[in-house]
Protein backbone atom coordinates (compact mmCIF):
# COMPACT_ATOMS: atom_id res chain seq x y z
CA UNK A 1 0.00 0.00 0.00
CA UNK A 2 2.85 2.38 0.87
CA UNK A 3 4.50 1.62 -2.44
CA UNK A 4 1.27 2.28 -4.33
CA UNK A 5 0.73 5.65 -2.64
CA UNK A 6 4.36 6.60 -3.19
CA UNK A 7 4.10 5.77 -6.90
CA UNK A 8 0.81 7.64 -7.17
CA UNK A 9 2.39 10.73 -5.62
CA UNK A 10 5.19 10.65 -8.17
CA UNK A 11 2.88 9.96 -11.10
CA UNK A 12 0.50 12.84 -10.31
CA UNK A 13 3.07 15.66 -10.37
CA UNK A 14 3.79 18.13 -13.18
CA UNK A 15 6.61 16.00 -14.55
CA UNK A 16 4.16 13.18 -15.14
CA UNK A 17 1.47 15.43 -16.61
CA UNK A 18 3.75 17.31 -19.01
CA UNK A 19 7.51 16.82 -18.93
CA UNK A 20 9.65 19.74 -20.02
CA UNK A 21 10.34 19.67 -23.73
CA UNK A 22 13.85 19.45 -25.19
CA UNK A 23 13.59 23.11 -26.17
CA UNK A 24 12.64 24.11 -22.62
CA UNK A 25 15.51 22.07 -21.20
CA UNK A 26 17.93 23.63 -23.70
CA UNK A 27 16.77 27.13 -22.73
CA UNK A 28 17.06 26.33 -19.02
CA UNK A 29 20.61 24.99 -19.40
CA UNK A 30 21.62 28.04 -21.43
CA UNK A 31 20.78 30.15 -18.40
CA UNK A 32 22.58 27.97 -15.84
CA UNK A 33 25.74 26.93 -17.76
CA UNK A 34 27.80 29.76 -16.27
CA UNK A 35 26.45 29.03 -12.80
CA UNK A 36 27.26 25.31 -13.14
CA UNK A 37 30.84 26.06 -14.20
CA UNK A 38 31.31 28.61 -11.42
CA UNK A 39 30.25 26.13 -8.73
CA UNK A 40 32.23 23.23 -10.13
CA UNK A 41 34.31 23.12 -6.93
CA UNK A 42 31.15 22.40 -4.92
CA UNK A 43 30.06 19.73 -7.40
CA UNK A 44 33.40 17.95 -6.92
CA UNK A 45 33.07 18.09 -3.13
CA UNK A 46 29.55 16.69 -3.17
CA UNK A 47 29.68 14.10 -5.94
CA UNK A 48 33.31 13.50 -6.88
CA UNK A 49 33.65 10.39 -4.74
CA UNK A 50 30.65 8.76 -6.46
CA UNK A 51 31.84 9.64 -9.94
CA UNK A 52 35.28 8.23 -9.18
CA UNK A 53 33.87 5.05 -7.66
CA UNK A 54 31.72 4.32 -10.70
CA UNK A 55 33.55 5.74 -13.70
CA UNK A 56 37.19 4.94 -12.97
CA UNK A 57 36.64 1.46 -14.46
CA UNK A 58 35.30 2.70 -17.80
CA UNK A 59 37.25 1.46 -20.80
CA UNK A 60 37.49 1.58 -24.57
CA UNK A 61 35.32 3.98 -26.52
CA UNK A 62 33.21 5.82 -23.93
CA UNK A 63 30.00 7.81 -24.49
CA UNK A 64 29.07 10.33 -21.79
CA UNK A 65 25.34 10.97 -22.25
CA UNK A 66 24.07 14.40 -21.15
CA UNK A 67 27.63 15.31 -20.21
CA UNK A 68 26.75 18.89 -19.24
CA UNK A 69 29.85 20.87 -18.33
CA UNK A 70 31.87 17.65 -18.16
CA UNK A 71 32.05 16.82 -14.43
CA UNK A 72 32.66 13.14 -15.23
CA UNK A 73 35.68 13.70 -17.46
CA UNK A 74 38.39 13.86 -14.81
CA UNK A 75 37.29 10.56 -13.26
CA UNK A 76 37.69 8.54 -16.46
CA UNK A 77 40.93 6.68 -17.25
CA UNK A 78 43.18 8.66 -19.58
CA UNK A 79 43.24 5.70 -21.98
CA UNK A 80 39.57 5.99 -23.02
CA UNK A 81 38.35 7.39 -26.32
CA UNK A 82 35.80 9.90 -25.02
CA UNK A 83 32.69 11.20 -26.76
CA UNK A 84 30.35 13.54 -24.87
CA UNK A 85 26.88 14.61 -25.96
CA UNK A 86 24.46 17.15 -24.57
CA UNK A 87 21.40 19.03 -25.78
CA UNK A 88 22.82 22.39 -24.65
CA UNK A 89 25.48 24.18 -26.73
CA UNK A 90 26.26 26.41 -23.74
CA UNK A 91 26.95 23.39 -21.54
CA UNK A 92 29.09 21.87 -24.28
CA UNK A 93 31.09 25.10 -24.46
CA UNK A 94 31.95 24.71 -20.76
CA UNK A 95 32.70 21.03 -21.34
CA UNK A 96 35.15 21.96 -24.10
CA UNK A 97 36.89 24.36 -21.71
CA UNK A 98 37.21 21.51 -19.22
CA UNK A 99 38.67 19.13 -21.81
CA UNK A 100 41.25 21.76 -22.72
CA UNK A 101 42.07 22.40 -19.07
CA UNK A 102 42.50 18.68 -18.37
CA UNK A 103 44.41 18.13 -21.64
CA UNK A 104 41.96 15.40 -22.63
CA UNK A 105 41.42 14.64 -26.30
CA UNK A 106 37.65 14.17 -26.53
CA UNK A 107 34.83 14.75 -29.01
CA UNK A 108 31.73 16.75 -28.07
CA UNK A 109 28.48 16.83 -30.03
CA UNK A 110 25.13 18.54 -29.56
CA UNK A 111 22.56 15.75 -29.49
CA UNK A 112 19.30 14.58 -27.91
CA UNK A 113 19.92 11.62 -25.58
CA UNK A 114 16.57 10.18 -26.65
CA UNK A 115 17.65 10.01 -30.30
CA UNK A 116 21.38 9.29 -30.46
CA UNK A 117 22.98 9.73 -33.89
CA UNK A 118 25.27 6.72 -33.51
CA UNK A 119 25.18 3.25 -35.02
CA UNK A 120 24.24 0.24 -32.93
CA UNK A 121 27.09 -1.19 -30.81
CA UNK A 122 29.25 1.94 -31.21
CA UNK A 123 30.65 2.14 -27.67
CA UNK A 124 32.37 -0.12 -25.16
CA UNK A 125 31.11 1.88 -22.17
CA UNK A 126 28.16 4.27 -21.86
CA UNK A 127 28.05 6.54 -18.81
CA UNK A 128 25.65 9.17 -17.54
CA UNK A 129 25.24 11.10 -14.31
CA UNK A 130 22.23 12.76 -12.70
CA UNK A 131 20.42 12.80 -16.03
CA UNK A 132 17.35 10.56 -16.09
CA UNK A 133 15.55 12.94 -13.73
CA UNK A 134 15.42 15.61 -16.47
CA UNK A 135 14.90 13.64 -19.70
CA UNK A 136 11.35 14.14 -21.05
CA UNK A 137 11.32 10.36 -21.73
CA UNK A 138 13.99 8.73 -19.56
CA UNK A 139 13.09 5.21 -20.70
CA UNK A 140 13.68 6.20 -24.33
CA UNK A 141 17.08 7.64 -23.35
CA UNK A 142 18.02 4.44 -21.52
CA UNK A 143 16.94 2.38 -24.52
CA UNK A 144 19.21 4.49 -26.72
CA UNK A 145 22.12 3.96 -24.33
CA UNK A 146 21.39 0.24 -24.56
CA UNK A 147 21.31 0.33 -28.36
CA UNK A 148 24.67 2.04 -28.83
CA UNK A 149 26.50 -0.06 -26.22
CA UNK A 150 28.11 -3.15 -27.74
CA UNK A 151 27.34 -6.63 -26.39
CA UNK A 152 29.79 -7.30 -23.60
CA UNK A 153 30.03 -3.59 -22.81
CA UNK A 154 28.81 -1.73 -19.73
CA UNK A 155 26.32 1.01 -18.95
CA UNK A 156 27.30 2.99 -15.84
CA UNK A 157 24.73 5.31 -14.27
CA UNK A 158 25.12 7.70 -11.35
CA UNK A 159 21.57 8.72 -10.44
CA UNK A 160 19.62 10.20 -7.59
CA UNK A 161 16.10 9.58 -6.35
CA UNK A 162 13.81 9.07 -3.41
CA UNK A 163 15.62 8.51 -0.13
CA UNK A 164 15.39 5.30 1.89
CA UNK A 165 14.85 7.41 5.01
CA UNK A 166 11.17 8.08 5.68
CA UNK A 167 11.24 11.75 6.75
CA UNK A 168 13.58 12.71 3.89
CA UNK A 169 11.49 10.77 1.37
CA UNK A 170 8.29 12.44 2.57
CA UNK A 171 9.93 15.85 2.26
CA UNK A 172 10.98 14.99 -1.30
CA UNK A 173 7.43 13.95 -2.13
CA UNK A 174 6.03 17.12 -0.57
CA UNK A 175 8.41 19.37 -2.51
CA UNK A 176 8.45 17.34 -5.73
CA UNK A 177 6.12 19.59 -7.73
CA UNK A 178 7.84 22.80 -6.66
CA UNK A 179 11.28 21.34 -7.29
CA UNK A 180 10.31 20.17 -10.76
CA UNK A 181 8.77 23.55 -11.61
CA UNK A 182 11.95 25.32 -10.47
CA UNK A 183 14.67 22.95 -11.70
CA UNK A 184 13.01 20.54 -14.13
CA UNK A 185 14.20 17.66 -11.95
CA UNK A 186 12.14 14.67 -10.77
CA UNK A 187 14.02 14.29 -7.50
CA UNK A 188 11.77 11.62 -5.99
CA UNK A 189 11.92 9.19 -8.92
CA UNK A 190 13.09 5.58 -8.55
CA UNK A 191 15.99 5.01 -11.00
CA UNK A 192 15.61 1.24 -10.82
CA UNK A 193 12.00 1.45 -11.98
CA UNK A 194 13.27 3.18 -15.13
CA UNK A 195 15.84 0.45 -15.73
CA UNK A 196 13.17 -2.21 -15.42
CA UNK A 197 10.93 -0.32 -17.86
CA UNK A 198 13.85 -0.11 -20.33
CA UNK A 199 14.59 -3.86 -19.96
CA UNK A 200 18.19 -3.17 -18.97
CA UNK A 201 19.81 -6.09 -17.14
CA UNK A 202 21.34 -4.78 -13.91
CA UNK A 203 24.63 -6.27 -12.73
CA UNK A 204 25.15 -4.25 -9.57
CA UNK A 205 23.41 -1.51 -7.57
CA UNK A 206 25.08 0.50 -4.83
CA UNK A 207 23.09 2.93 -2.70
CA UNK A 208 24.80 5.90 -1.06
CA UNK A 209 23.86 9.04 0.87
CA UNK A 210 20.80 7.68 2.69
CA UNK A 211 19.57 6.02 -0.49
CA UNK A 212 19.39 9.30 -2.41
CA UNK A 213 22.35 8.33 -4.60
CA UNK A 214 22.18 5.18 -6.73
CA UNK A 215 25.20 3.81 -8.61
CA UNK A 216 24.26 1.27 -11.27
CA UNK A 217 26.25 -1.02 -13.51
CA UNK A 218 24.02 -2.49 -16.21
CA UNK A 219 24.76 -4.52 -19.30
CA UNK A 220 23.25 -4.24 -22.77
CA UNK A 221 20.02 -6.17 -23.16
CA UNK A 222 21.51 -8.06 -26.10
CA UNK A 223 23.88 -9.76 -23.67
CA UNK A 224 20.93 -11.69 -22.27
CA UNK A 225 20.05 -12.96 -25.74
CA UNK A 226 23.66 -13.94 -26.42
CA UNK A 227 23.82 -15.80 -23.10
CA UNK A 228 20.68 -17.71 -24.04
CA UNK A 229 22.10 -18.62 -27.46
CA UNK A 230 25.39 -19.76 -25.93
CA UNK A 231 23.54 -21.91 -23.39
CA UNK A 232 21.44 -23.45 -26.18
CA UNK A 233 24.56 -24.25 -28.25
CA UNK A 234 26.37 -25.76 -25.26
CA UNK A 235 23.37 -27.85 -24.24
CA UNK A 236 22.90 -28.94 -27.86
Amino acid sequence: MATDSRTAARDSGPAARRPMSIEEIRDSYAECADWAARFDWLERRLTGRYRRELFQGAEGRVLDVACGTGPNFEYLPQTVDLVGIDVSPEMLGKARDRLDRLAIDGTLREMDAQDLAFDDDSFDTVISSLSTCTFPDPVAALEEMDRVCRPGGRILLFEHGRSDVGPIARFQDWRADAHYAQAGCRWNQDPLELLVAADLPVREVRNRALGIVTLVEARPSRDSLLDAVRAHVIEG
